[in-house]
């Protein structure tokens, strides 16, 4: 294993040990199990069109009476050009589950031991969210005409959804939290955690861009965006971060060591 891909674990009788990474094969099936439970979940969701509208239009209220920026604010960002926003279409549909992948694939390699507190994190977040979708089914803006907003991945494309009559493959009403943006911000968290570049805090770049895009191609709302937020704040105050051992004298490099020897004799002089 590469001793630079995880902080080691310091140890009083000798030198430190790197974090072992958890079993492949194990975590290769808990993953997928937690895929297919979601996946199947979604679908528990589907067949409340009746309701997801009736909460639709209460969230569209509630956004009103909250003062909340208008979802068209966004959505006119993205309208300059058949480029631009068939590159934001572009991005909804491809970037979720890869960028989240790739996420949790470099930690189990890079970083071990972040990698088990990600993967709890994500897990939380997902099965709240689910539950959520089954307790409140939600319409997206694209599909409420109070909106006045474009099903921009239907006018422009690409589009990962059918008529929602006859699409088996997703929920459509499964709009709030945004699980777009909940797994970009805890990417983008993480990335932050486990690295030192001056540069990681760029990885807001992505929450951010993706909040733009699940907004202006109107399949959130804003209280989609604040609720995901809020779970993945929740998670992350519920589940331990991984500890990093304070360095001891003992296992300093040699340079250090030697310059603390020095300081505590001239303290000893001094007395």
């Amino acid at each position: 294993m590469n001793a630079r891909s995880e902080p080691a674990q310091a140890r009083p009788d000798g030198p430190a040990r790197p974090v072992a990474r958890p079993p492949l094969v194990r975590e290769l099936l808990l993953v997928a199990g937690l895929f297919l439970a979601y996946k199947f979940g979604r679908q528990l969701a589907t067949g409340h069109t009746a309701e997801a509208f009736r909460n639709a239009h209460h969230v569209w209220d509630w956004e009103r009476a909250l003062r909340l920026p208008d979802e068209g604010t966004a959505q006119s960002l993205l309208l300059h050009g058949d480029t631009l926003i068939h590159a934001a279409n572009t991005y909804y549909a491809t970037v979720h589950f890869p960028a989240t992948a790739a996420f949790l694939i470099w930690l189990y390699l890079r970083r071990p031991g972040h990698y088990a507190w990600a993967r709890r994190v994500l897990a939380a977040v997902t099965g709240a969210a689910l539950a959520l979708h089954l307790l409140f089914p939600l319409a997206p803006p694209r599909m409420l005409a109070a909106t006045g907003l474009i099903d921009t991945a239907r006018v422009y494309g690409p589009s990962v959804y059918g008529p929602p009559s006859t699409d088996q493959l997703s929920n459509q009403f499964a709009a709030m939290p945004s699980l777009h943006f909940g797994w970009a911000l805890m990417v983008a968290v993480g990335l932050i955690v486990a690295t030192r570049s001056r540069l990681r805090w760029l990885w807001l770049l992505h929450p951010l861009l993706t909040l733009l895009v699940i907004v202006g191609t109107a399949n959130h709302y804003w209280l989609d965006v604040i609720v995901a937020a809020a779970m993945l704040g929740l998670a992350l105050a519920v589940v331990r971060l991984p500890h990093r051992p304070r360095c001891t004298v003992a296992h300093r490099r040699p340079e250090v060591r030697r310059r603390t020897a020095e300081q505590r004799d001239l303290v000893g002089a001094g007395r």
